[in-house]
C-alpha cells in the first residue's frame, strides 16, 4: 500500500481519481489545496493550473475525508505558458511545488500524488515536473479516458457533485447548483450539438463534490450567490460564491 497525498480542487475529477487510487490499493493521507488570495476579491483567478472557484469550501473536503488538510495561497501567475515546463520564478507552478513540499515535510512516507487530470497536457506536464523534483509518483487514473463514458461512470459510482461555474455556449446561471446526474442529459446534448467536452475539460464547467463513497460526512450548501465574471449573451462566465455551508452526518 502506498501512502499518498491528494492535490485537491474539491471537484468531481480529483474526487473520482482519489476513489480509483483507493481501489488500486493506495491510502489517502492528506489533502493539499492551492487557493486564491483571501482579501475579499473574487475567487476566480483565471489560473492556467488551478481550479479556484469553490476554494472557500475545499477545507471541508478534508473534514469529510478525515485527513489532514494543507493549503497555500497562489502567489504566482502563468509566467511560463509553453506546453513543457522548466522551473520558472514567480510561476504558479512553484506554488504547487511549495505546497507539496510542505505535505512531504509533514508526511515523509508520502510517495505519490493523486491528480484528476484527464486531457490537459499543460497541467499534467506541470504536476509531473513538480513530482519529479520531489521524487513523487503522479497517479492519474482518469488520463485520456473517454469523457462520455467517464462522466456516466462517475455519476453511477456515487460522485455527487454540483456545477459551481459555467463558461460555455448553452450553459448559464440556471445550471449552477445542479448535480451531475441532473445535468448529464443536457451536457450530452451540448456535446453532440457544439462539441462540448462532457467532463468540462475545455473549461466549460467546474464542480464541487458534495459527497462520494470515501466521505465520512457530506457537504450541504445552505446559501450561495451567483457572481458574473464575464458577461456574454451566448456564453456568460458565472459562478457560485458560497455564503453558508455545513457538514452533515451520513
Amino acid at each position: 500500500m502506498v501512502d499518498m497525498g491528494r492535490r485537491g480542487s474539491g471537484g468531481k475529477d480529483s474526487s473520482y481519481n482519489m476513489m480509483k487510487c483507493v481501489e488500486n490499493g493506495h491510502e489517502i493521507v492528506a489533502l493539499a489545496h492551492a487557493h486564491p488570495p483571501r482579501t475579499g476579491a473574487a475567487e476566480e483567478l483565471d489560473s492556467f493550473l488551478f481550479q479556484t472557484v469553490g476554494s472557500s469550501v475545499v477545507r471541508l473536503v478534508g473534514e469529510c475525508m478525515q485527513v489532514p488538510y494543507y493549503e497555500r495561497e497562489i502567489r504566482g501567475t502563468a509566467v511560463s505558458q509553453t506546453l513543457d515546463y522548466a522551473e520558472t520564478l514567480d510561476d504558479e507552478t512553484e506554488d504547487l511545488f511549495a505546497l507539496l513540499s510542505e505535505v512531504q515535510r509533514m508526511h515523509p512516507d508520502v510517495s505519490a500524488v493523486s491528480v484528476g487530470a484527464i486531457f490537459s497536457s499543460y497541467q499534467g506536464n506541470r504536476v509531473q515536473h513538480v513530482c519529479k523534483r520531489l521524487g513523487l509518483e503522479m497517479l492519474a487514473y482518469l488520463w485520456h479516458r473517454d469523457q462520455t463514458e467517464l462522466l456516466h461512470e462517475m455519476i453511477h459510482q456515487g460522485v455527487h457533485a454540483m456545477l459551481i461555474k459555467v463558461a460555455a455556449l448553452g450553459l448559464g446561471p440556471d445550471d449552477l447548483g445542479k448535480t451531475l446526474e441532473e445535468m448529464e442529459p443536457k451536457l450530452m446534448s451540448l456535446h453532440k450539438k457544439f462539441g462540448l467536452h462532457p467532463c468540462g475539460e475545455g473549461g466549460e464547467y467546474e464542480t464541487l463534490t458534495l459527497d462520494c463513497p470515501l466521505f465520512k460526512k457530506r457537504i450541504v450548501v445552505d446559501e450561495s450567490v451567483v457572481v458574473t465574471h464575464s458577461k456574454d449573451d451566448y456564453a456568460p462566465v458565472v459562478y457560485l460564491n458560497f455564503k453558508n455551508v455545513h457538514l452533515e452526518a451520513k
